[in-house]
C-alpha cells in the first residue's frame, strides 16, 4: 500500500513520518506539493499510483485566519476539494471547533456543526467539499493536538513554566489533548479496513476530559516545574477568534468500528519532548 501524506511537515505529518515505513508513504511538504495547485496534484497523483492519502496539510492559525479568511478558505477548502478530486480514497483530517460548543456533552459525529471562527467554517467546508468530490473518504475530527514537533499548547506551556513563577491559564473551555501518535496509529490502523465506497466522520482525541487550565497544572507537575497556575476566564484573555466552550468528542463509534483502545490524555510522554 502506497500513501499520500500532505502537510507533512505538521504535528501530525511529522509524526506519520516515524510510523509508516519509507517504501510505503510519501510525504510532501508544501514546497514539494502545494494543495491549492490543482494542476500540481494532479501531476503527482498520475506519476504514482497511491492507494490512500493522508490529508494532514491546513491553514491552522486560528487567529490570524480572522485577518486572512481567503487563505484559510484556499488552504482547507479548497485544497481538500483538489486532493479528493483526484479520485483516491481519502482521510481527512478535521477539528472539534466545527461545533459551537453549546451541548456540554461530548459531541457525536451526527450532531449539528456550527463554528464559531473562519478557522472552523473553512475547517466544516472542507469536509463537505471531501464528501462531495470524493468515492471513498473518511473524516477525522480532532482537537487539541501535541507533540514533539511545531508549536504547541504542551511546549509553551513547558517553556514559559520553566522562565516565570507563574502563569494565568484559561479554565472555561473544556475540551481533549491529543498525542499525534495516538492519532497517527489510529489512522494506520483503520485504513486497511476501510471499504471502497465507504463516507464516515469519525471522532478521535485521548480519553479523558479537561480544562487548558488542568491540561497546564498536569504539564507542569509532570515535569515537576516550580510555577503556580492561576485559573482565568476566557474574558481575561480576549483573542480575535472565539472558541467553543465545551468540545469534548464522542469516540464511541472509531472505537466500536475499528476496536481501538484509547490511551487518556493524561498519559503525557513529555519525556519525548
Amino acid at each position: 500500500m502506497l500513501f499520500l501524506i500532505t502537510g507533512a511537515n505538521g504535528q501530525l505529518g511529522s509524526t506519520l513520518k516515524e510510523i509508516l515505513p519509507k517504501d510505503q508513504a510519501m510525504f510532501a511538504e508544501r514546497s514539494d506539493l502545494d494543495v491549492v495547485d490543482k494542476v500540481a496534484v494532479q501531476n503527482l497523483v498520475s506519476q504514482y499510483r497511491f492507494d490512500f492519502i493522508i490529508n494532514c496539510a491546513a491553514y491552522t492559525a486560528v487567529d490570524r485566519a480572522e485577518d486572512e479568511p481567503e487563505k484559510a478558505y484556499s488552504a482547507n477548502v479548497t485544497g481538500a476539494q483538489n486532493l479528493a478530486e483526484t479520485g483516491i480514497p481519502i482521510v481527512h483530517i478535521s477539528t472539534d471547533y466545527v461545533f459551537d460548543g453549546m451541548h456540554f456533552r461530548p459531541y457525536t459525529e451526527t450532531d449539528a456543526t456550527s463554528p464559531l471562527s473562519v478557522y472552523g467554517k473553512t475547517k466544516r467546508e472542507s469536509e463537505e467539499a471531501v464528501f462531495k468530490n470524493s468515492d471513498t473518504a473518511i473524516i477525522i475530527r480532532t482537537s487539541w493536538l501535541w507533540s514533539k514537533y511545531g508549536n504547541n499548547f504542551v511546549k509553551t506551556i513547558l517553556k514559559l513554566a520553566s522562565e516565570r513563577e507563574s502563569l494565568r491559564i484559561v479554565s472555561d473551555q473544556i475540551g481533549t489533548p491529543t498525542f499525534t501518535e495516538d492519532l497517527a496509529l489510529a489512522i494506520v490502523r483503520i485504513i486497511p479496513q476501510i471499504s471502497k465506497g465507504t463516507k464516515e466522520i469519525y471522532h478521535f482525541s485521548n480519553e479523558g476530559v479537561c480544562s487548558w487550565y488542568d491540561f497546564a497544572i498536569s504539564i507542569v507537575k509532570t515535569k515537576k516545574l516550580v510555577c503556580k497556575i492561576i485559573p482565568i476566564n476566557s474574558e481575561d484573555y480576549p483573542q480575535k477568534a472565539k472558541r467553543p466552550f465545551y468540545s469534548v468528542l464522542n469516540k464511541s463509534k472509531i472505537k466500536r468500528d475499528f476496536g481501538i483502545e484509547i490511551p487518556h490524555w493524561e498519559h503525557l510522554k513529555l519525556s519525548l519532548l
